[in-house]
């Protein structure tokens, strides 16, 4: 039997030379990039790539770019489906014009039967779009290696016998080594490096923002099924150069991530002891360096190489079977040096065309340290899968391919985020395409499990003509719309929707934007029934959630873009607007003016953003704001200073980061997911949010009442003082909470309810397999309280660090119950559903359980008496 990995990793001894990794950690810079990519069942032009990168410039700085795609349309690269397949597409980068002819002459035309060799015209001259940089030229070979150079090459590493196609991959690994030897690594000034060098991807990167790929190389119309895209330089090594731009090439697969690694010199030393030399000095390279040897050279099944790079440790590890504990348990001794330490998300684009398939991959560190959110929409037609940075950039990607293809809903089916390291979900998800000319997808978890959408629902088709409504939906609507109720007028469309076709809920829509430019009372109403119906959870038979929500968000939009802007509004109505072109009109409100309607979709991210204005209405005399169009603008609610008792802002799209910090008194409701950072040093005030919130929410908060309707990512309530009584109806995926300092629940302190349940896609509330999935429950905390809805005893003491399982008293009940209360009222999450288990209402002293931060000397065992087995599985 030959050892193929042992003779492929000896046969790189003579490439490696005399190499002293400690030579590259002189440049150093943090991580912080934003990272995007999507997979598609349809090919997708190269533009539908274009927002979500430019959504994340708050991400990147312009000094570099790429994107690779993976699953490209023969026809636009000139050569048959067969050929795309079967040979290598080599991108390289030429730096230095006079550099080509012996880059060909040296690495192309003696080792390669060149089927075609492509000049990548740019379409733009590079200073009209904003570049500093001339980005390299590219050209294309499609190529083999030629029989005679393969034969040589096989007999040089004693590979006679081995895999034709394994050789000829580990052959065009090293050609591409060489190269970048000798034309990049060895030189001050780069001449030329390679991009790309599997079968059907394709790798751009230039000095820049990532997006101006497309627009320079003209990938506009480009198609493929998979697209990626990362923002900012690179941690390590050159990082004003595009040869140290994301993303990086093992084989068949393209790495970009977010992140820095504490350990680089450790992976290097690692790699070096395999015969592997990175060349661009950075971490992203050494990150898929480790990932092909794992995947291509040691043919690790992607679970392991998983594992390998995303260790799963302490609790979790010990909740796996006892058969994985082994495998892991080997996995890690024997590589656990190559496991990147520090914070990083990984997306990973790969090609299998012998399988044709494709695949999207993201995996999150162990620690969760960088933001991630992963989603799906499907229909009949087509499904897509997204992992991104932030969820904004999944909904702008969602909002571009909509306008221009009705098979997509601007809405996803479902969001969520990954628990790296994790028993779980391992961290990581991937989206697989299989199949020949009609793909089909699947996601599955790092264990191989699916996520799979209800079946039996529907997407919209909005290319549909309106016909009048069936019924008598007609006089319905006019005798709600009469009654100036929204509650009335929510209560007829949630009982009704399920049982209306898609007209009836397209056309009542469109009469309730109508009726909503009759009066300001009207616009009120309408507004406050819509945003209801975005809110709450209801059934809907056979139509997808996502779609309804795609026609309310439509509607409500209207009806905000209805309002007169600045200055031609003369105190004569309720509501006044301001966008990104009349910002300098804002003024204080005149006359009859209550509501500052701000329209968020023009202003950038940061620096002069929409919040600056917000924070100038309110001291202008501004109290009641509606903040839409939102693609990921930050610093919401901040800067208003103290004592803002008395004002309420309602945002609605893909609101950003830091929302909420800060803030002293004011009332904020997102109608919809948040993302990162909210509520961070929050005094007082409100805040509401119908959905997710993201990564360390309500940081070193010193006050506030919270509500969250759905999850929380990573290390919500870190640090928190004073008292911040939060409610989240759903779960968080670790570090609840951790160094909590916020007194006594029972004295006014601070604490947490965590409900564990959720909506199914029918609207009824069901219970999670555990309110808490992981470690670091309350971890250190030293004052406070978390009250989890626990019936079933699943919380164990392996889940606390420092805190204890108490008592729950009539006393702590009643202290929750009016935060219980109002989230029925805000959420429709009843109470007595809360209490009822297994179709019994119970006592809440038996449903709820309270995790207090110090043990009282009462307690002397480490174990309090009666809890030794609790939540053992």
């Amino acid at each position: 039997m030959i050892d193929i990995s042992k003779k492929i990793l000896d046969s790189r001894m003579r490439l490696v030379g005399d190499w002293d990794p400690k030579g590259m950690m002189s440049v150093d810079e943090e991580g912080g990039c934003g990272v995007t990519g999507f997979a598609s069942t349809v090919p997708v032009r190269g533009k539908h790539i274009y927002e979500p990168s430019v959504q994340m410039h708050n991400r990147g700085n312009g000094k570099g770019g790429g994107i690779a795609c993976v699953g490209l349309d023969p026809e636009q690269l000139g050569v048959s489906r067969e050929i795309l397949s079967s040979h290598y597409l080599l991108q390289i980068a030429i730096l230095d014009p006079a550099a080509r002819e012996t880059v060909e002459a040296e690495f192309v035309d003696p080792v390669f039967d060149v089927h075609s060799r492509t000049f990548v015209e740019p379409v733009k001259d590079w200073r009209e779009i904003g570049l500093e940089v001339k980005p390299p030229d590219v050209w294309r070979y499609f190529v083999r290696v030629k029989p005679a150079v393969l034969e040589a090459f096989t007999k040089e590493l004693g590979l006679d016998g081995a895999p034709a196609r394994e050789i000829e991959d580990e052959f065009m690994y090293q050609n591409s080594f060489k190269l970048n030897s000798k034309f990049y690594a060895a030189l001050g000034d780069k001449q030329a490096f390679v991009l790309s060098h599997g079968r059907d991807m394709a790798i751009f990167k230039i000095v820049g923002y990532a997006e101006a790929n497309v627009e320079y190389y003209g990938l506009e119309d480009f198609k493929a099924h998979i697209w990626i895209a990362h923002q900012r330089y690179p941690t390590k090594g050159r990082v004003w150069h595009p040869g140290g731009a994301h993303p990086f090439c093992g084989m068949n697969e393209a790495l970009v991530h977010n992140g820095d690694f504490a350990n680089y010199y450790s992976v290097c030393e690692y790699l070096l002891q395999r015969n592997v030399k990175p060349l661009f000095l950075t971490d992203t390279e050494v990150s898929v360096l480790v990932f092909d040897l794992w995947n291509r050279i040691y043919k690790y099944p992607l679970e392991y190489i998983i594992e390998g790079l995303a260790p799963t440790t302490e609790r979790d590890f010990d909740m796996l079977p006892i058969e994985k504990q082994e495998v892991y348990r080997q996995m890690q001794a024997a590589h656990i040096h190559a496991s990147p330490d520090g914070p990083w998300f990984f997306i990973i684009a790969r090609s299998n065309p012998d399988k044709q398939e494709y695949q999207l991959l993201g995996i999150t560190d162990t620690a969760m340290l960088r933001p991630q959110v992963f989603a799906m929409m499907e229909n009949e037609e087509v499904k897509i899968g997204f992992l991104c940075s932030e969820k904004q950039a999944i909904d702008a990607t969602l909002h571009s391919l909509a306008s221009e293809d009705p098979r997509f809903c601007r809405v996803a089916d479902t969001y969520w985020n990954a628990r790296g390291g994790s028993h779980t979900d391992g961290g990581a998800f991937m989206f697989t395409l299989t199949g020949g000319e009609e793909k089909d997808m699947v996601c599955t978890d790092k264990f191989g499990r699916d996520v799979k959408l209800p079946s039996g629902q529907k997407h919209v088709d909005l290319t549909a003509e309106i016909s009048s409504a069936s019924g008598d939906i007609a006089a319905k609507l006019d005798e709600v719309a009469r009654s100036f109720d929204a509650g009335l007028m929510f209560d007829w469309v949630r009982t009704s929707i399920a049982s209306w076709s898609w007209n009836d809920v397209r056309w009542t829509a469109r009469e309730l934007v109508k009726r909503a430019g009759e009066s300001d009372a009207a616009k009120s109403v309408i507004i406050e029934a819509l945003t209801l119906l975005r809110d709450r959870h209801y059934p809907t038979g056979e139509k997808k959630r996502a779609s309804i929500l795609d026609i309310i968000d439509r509607s409500l939009d209207e009806i905000f873009a209805s309002v007169t802007l600045m200055p031609q509004a003369v105190g004569a109505s309720r509501f006044a607007r301001i966008d990104w072109d009349t910002r300098g009109e804002l003024r204080a409100p005149e006359g009859l003016e209550e509501v500052l309607v701000v329209d968020a979709h023009g202003f950038p991210p940061e620096d002069d953003c929409d919040s600056r204005y917000v924070a100038d209405g309110f001291f202008l005399g501004w109290k009641r704001f509606i903040c839409y169009g939102y693609i990921g603008q930050r610093f919401l609610g901040c800067g208003l200073g103290p004592g803002t008792h008395g004002v309420r802002i309602d945002a609605y799209g893909s609101s950003g980061d830091y929302l909420a910090s800060g803030i002293d008194g004011l009332e904020l409701y997102v109608h919809g997911n948040a993302q990162d950072q909210l509520g961070q040093v929050a005094k007082e005030g409100k805040l509401v949010v119908y959905g997710d919130v993201g990564q360390t929410f309500m940081y070193g908060a010193k006050g506030g009442d919270v509500w969250i309707l759905g999850n929380a990512a990573g290390r919500p309530l870190i640090n928190g003082v004073g008292r911040p009584k939060v409610v989240i109806n759903g779960t968080c995926l670790d570090f609840l909470a951790e160094s909590f300092m916020a007194g006594d629940p029972l004295a006014g302190g601070g604490f947490v309810i965590l409900n564990g349940v959720k909506f199914d896609h029918n609207a009824n509330i069901v219970e999670l397999a555990s309110p808490y999935p992981g470690s670091n429950l309350f971890s250190l905390a030293s004052g406070g309280a978390i009250y989890a809805r626990d019936p079933r005893k699943t919380l164990s003491l392996d889940q606390l660090n420092g805190g204890y399982f108490s008592d729950m008293t009539e006393a702590d009940w009643k202290v929750i119950l009016p935060f219980l209360e109002e989230n029925e009222r805000l959420f429709g999450v009843k109470i007595d559903d809360l209490l009822t288990v297994d179709g019994i209402k119970r006592s809440p002293l038996d449903v709820y359980r309270k995790v207090s931060a110090v043990k009282p000397a009462a307690v002397s065992s480490p174990i309090p008496e009666g809890l030794e087995d609790e939540g053992d599985e």
